[in-house]
């Protein structure tokens, strides 16, 4: 008798692999979602009034520190404990000094989510949006979420749903009230506490300003500050825009959007290795931009949030192109009219397109000149930062009297 080896056509080998792994996928996610669901079987039987903690704030990234330092401080001035859930290693409140702060680190993306949806508090304060939406659910033993912005006048530039559920949010200025409700209307949605409370951000960078040192004989700098995107400054206008920028003889500071790096990465590095010998063009990737900030002039941008730290913290003017603009993924989106954010860049800014390229030296020298604008952006200003100075005991406040009225509910 004979034996022959096992023999299997590649098209019957590579079914078998396939279902082999599906079969090893599904048992995982079975396992998973027994887990989860039993965690929640579990929770069931937890009293709603034993939170275990106060207050958290929940942190994804370790560049939003600065929107939350003045609130850790003022907690710490108060000796009130803090769960500080953070998912970078090398987060600021590891080094920070605060005594009646904890800081903990919780991993990213799923893993920080899995813990977040199982968390116990009296308030969760974050800047992270699509709570309820995405893969961070609301917990059954949270009492109240409170979200804070991370830039200036754009309740409605998140995408869609992106806030709906949510129990609170704090506003830089009265401006942004009347978009939310309009959404909350819309949706059919209860009305979230809308608190005016200042900016945490703005207050922060405000007195770091203080203590950058003045430069000798500057020259006149031209800071170019996009966002990112097919609609952004570099990707609409790339060489054509700094080749007459560079022209000029003006110094040129060339300051990419941190997501430009990772995801527009040959666009920049092309543009880098262009102006590589060009003794005028300088790049900047410093995590903070106060520093390019404080050196320019003006400013050319499109529709990113740097515009307003640069109008409100310094009063520069603003060169900005606003073309090609898809809100359709956004909550601005669903309203009737163009959203404030944009309403208000267009009256503190003067907006280009590729028609002006050729004079932008001219048009730039006339920007500066302008007192109208000047005037427009001090208006703003007062619209859209309220309470400078006040924002981290003003959010205190707040939280604080959140975490009374749901022990008054309990007792």
């Amino acid at each position: 008798m004979f034996l022959y080896p096992l023999y299997i056509d590649p098209g019957t080998g590579s079914a078998l692999f396939s279902i082999t792994i599906g079969i090893a996928a599904a048992a995982y996610f079975l396992t998973r979602t027994f887990i989860l669901k039993l965690r929640v079987f579990l929770f069931r039987y937890k009293k709603t009034n034993e939170s275990q903690h106060k207050y958290v704030i929940y942190a994804e990234d370790k560049r939003y520190w600065v929107f939350f330092q003045s609130i850790l401080e003022e907690f710490e001035k108060r000796q009130i404990e803090v769960l500080y859930l953070t998912s970078s290693l090398d987060d600021p409140v590891f080094s920070s000094g605060l005594n009646f702060i904890h800081g903990k680190y919780i991993g990213q993306g799923n893993k920080a989510f899995a813990y977040l949806n199982f968390l116990s508090a009296d308030v969760v304060l974050a800047t992270t949006p699509d709570l309820d939406v995405l893969q961070w659910k609301r917990s059954k033993t949270v009492r109240h979420y409170c979200h804070i912005f991370h830039a200036a006048g754009g309740p409605l530039l998140y995408r869609l749903f992106a806030l709906d559920y949510y129990d609170s949010i704090l506003l830089s200025g009265e401006s942004e009230i009347q978009e939310i409700r309009y959404l909350e209307n819309l949706r059919k949605l209860p009305e979230k506490q809308l608190v005016v409370s200042g900016n945490t951000y703005f207050d922060i960078c405000a007195e770091k300003i203080k203590n950058i040192p003045k430069e000798d004989e500057r020259p006149f700098t031209v800071l170019v500050s996009p966002s990112w995107g097919a609609s952004a400054l570099l990707k609409m206008y790339g060489e054509r825009l700094l080749d007459p920028l560079a022209g000029t003889g003006w110094r040129v500071i060339v300051r990419p959007h941190p997501q430009s790096l990772i995801v527009e990465k040959p666009m920049i590095e092309r543009l880098s290795e262009r102006y590589k010998n060009n003794p005028n063009i300088e790049w900047d990737y410093n995590r903070e931009n106060i520093f390019s900030l404080s050196k320019a002039d003006v400013m050319v941008s499109d529709f990113s949030g740097i515009i307003y730290d640069y109008v409100f913290l310094f009063d520069g003017p603003v060169l900005l192109s606003l073309r090609n603009l898809d809100l359709r993924p956004l909550d601005a989106h669903c309203l009737e009219q163009e959203p404030f954010y944009l309403q208000a860049l267009r009256k503190i800014g003067l907006e280009f397109d590729e028609s002006h390229l050729d004079s932008i030296k001219d048009i730039i020298l006339g920007l500066c000149e302008s007192t109208e604008l000047k005037n427009n952006r001090q208006e703003i200003k007062k619209l859209m930062w309220q309470y400078p100075g006040e924002s981290g005991k003003r959010i205190v406040d707040f939280l604080s009297e959140i975490a009374v009225k749901g022990e008054n509910k309990l007792s």
